[in-house]
């Protein structure tokens, strides 16, 4: 597959830079940091992606300077701007490799917002506005930053009401309880692909295939780490119509007699199908089952709805209470929720459940466009800034530090004030903290170098990543 042409990969503005940057100038270094936003730290996933994807081995060749010189001509309509022979020198002098270095912390790793993340320098002091002109591509690590922060912020929701009311043993399930519905609702297929590798860190249920594939092409995962069930659509439940519906419900049953399947069942009465159904027509086959039947509701208010189901389900099927006391449904029925799913509502929904007496073991969740669509760059305020620079062999710490008005017209220092000079992540007293490059000598930096001149020097894989993501 021919790689997408990096010479255009950048804003537009970007191809006057060479020119912009002040005479002499040698070296230009930015970092990479989550300046705050809704949640107060962020999963650092992704960055390897880009690396493989876009910038390792031969990027820059003559072909695609062609091609780039003929775009870049009819975009500007001038031919001051675009300057191949600074494309050329890199072609000449270093085959097409990129002469840059990027350093990051570990992939997995969760940061508290306003810390360094990744920084990036030229290494060759011709290619001064190379670090920049990158600026553009990397910036896009925000998205799976940004995805695996809000599925695991939403595994801390879960991990809370099992500890509240859930039995021990249902505790191995917990990676299967947010499931990742969101190819359908991604902006391409490459999102979905990165999203959903992203929410991959954190949780092991998707129907988002090629989150397995990211994972497995660019982080060597051994086996697909998003799993899935058989599971109908309306398109299934509805072919026979209403009066249909139980024939419909008792062929899946036949179908797939072991295991665990999910069924919609709102296509006409979503109370009818649970109490008339499921729970007194097809009740003994259902318990009879070695694997669990998992019923989908897909609209209503989700609170009300599941609360009426719950009580319909345990009426019917009966259950037990769990040591801390919460109503658990035999281990043959299940319910998963995947109307109205987002961070925001999924808190409320267990606090109803708990209220209810109604343990958290009894739902799993399905989240689509909320978990891979749902999320922007100010999600978390990503941001790349340049914080040092050499400009005829003298450095300088460089700093944006904007004066800006409150919405009561007071002046203030803005949020997007940025870190001046070389940087270090360091950990003190067990606390993430960036610091300058001569200060806290004794602390280990975190950020290493993953890639330089052309090459990723350091990989990660994705059970690594989990690994240093987990909860």
């Amino acid at each position: 597959m021919t790689k997408e042409n990096l010479i255009l990969l950048a804003d537009a503005y970007k191809y006057s830079h060479h020119k912009l940057y002040i005479p002499g100038t040698q070296f230009i270094y930015s970092y990479l940091e989550s300046r705050g936003g809704k949640f107060e730290e962020t999963v650092f996933y992704g960055l390897q992606y880009f690396l493989k994807e876009y910038l390792s081995g031969v990027v820059f060749t003559k072909e695609k300077l062609d091609e780039a010189e003929t775009m870049l001509t009819e975009v500007f309509g001038r031919s001051d701007v675009f300057d191949r022979s600074r494309f050329e020198y890199i072609i000449d002098k270093y085959g097409g490799k990129l002469p840059v270095r990027i350093k990051a912390v570990a992939e997995g790793t969760v940061v508290p917002v306003r810390n360094v993340l990744m920084t990036i320098e030229n290494t060759d002091p011709e290619c001064f506005w190379l670090t920049n002109f990158l600026e553009t591509l990397l910036m896009q690590v925000w998205y799976p930053c940004t995805v695996a922060s809000v599925s695991r912020e939403i595994k801390k929701v879960v991990k809370q009401y099992y500890e509240a009311t859930a039995s021990q043993e249902a505790f191995t399930g917990i990676d299967f309880v947010l499931n990742d519905f969101g190819f359908r609702g991604a902006s391409s297929v490459e999102s979905a692909g990165i999203g959903g590798s992203a929410h991959l860190v954190n949780f092991a249920g998707s129907d988002t295939i090629p989150g397995s594939v990211f994972a497995k092409r660019y982080y060597g995962a051994t086996t697909a780490p998003g799993l899935s069930i058989p599971a109908t659509e309306h398109s299934v439940v509805t072919l026979l119509g209403e009066e249909g519906e139980l024939e419909i419900f008792k062929h899946i049953l036949d179908t797939y007699p072991t295991g665990t399947i999910a069924c919609v069942s709102d296509s006409y009465n979503i109370f009818r199908a649970c109490e008339q159904y499921w729970g007194t027509e097809l009740k003994e086959q259902i318990l009879k089952r070695e694997g669990t039947l998992v019923i989908r509701p897909d609209s209503g208010d989700p609170v009300q709805t599941l609360l009426r189901i719950f009580n319909i389900l345990m009426d019917k099927f009966g259950y037990t209470t769990n040591e801390k006391g919460f109503k658990v449904l035999p281990p043959q029925v299940r319910v998963i929720q995947g109307d109205g799913i987002s961070y925001s509502s999924i808190p409320g929904i267990f606090e109803a459940l708990k209220q209810a007496g109604i343990s958290a073991e009894n739902l799993v969740l399905g989240m689509g466009g909320a978990l891979l669509q749902r999320v922007n760059r100010d999600t978390q305020e990503f941001a790349l800034k340049c914080a040092y620079a050499v400009v005829n062999g003298e450095a300088i710490n460089v700093q944006k530090m904007p004066v800006e008005l409150d919405a009561t017209g007071q002046l203030r220092t803005s949020f997007k004030k940025s870190k001046a000079g070389k940087l270090r992540l360091i950990k003190d007293n067990n606390t993430f903290k960036t610091v300058g490059e001569g200060e806290a000598p004794a602390s280990a930096d975190l950020l290493h170098t993953v890639f330089e001149n052309g090459e990723v020097v350091h990989s990660y894989t994705f059970d690594e990543v989990r690994k240093t993501a987990a909860l």
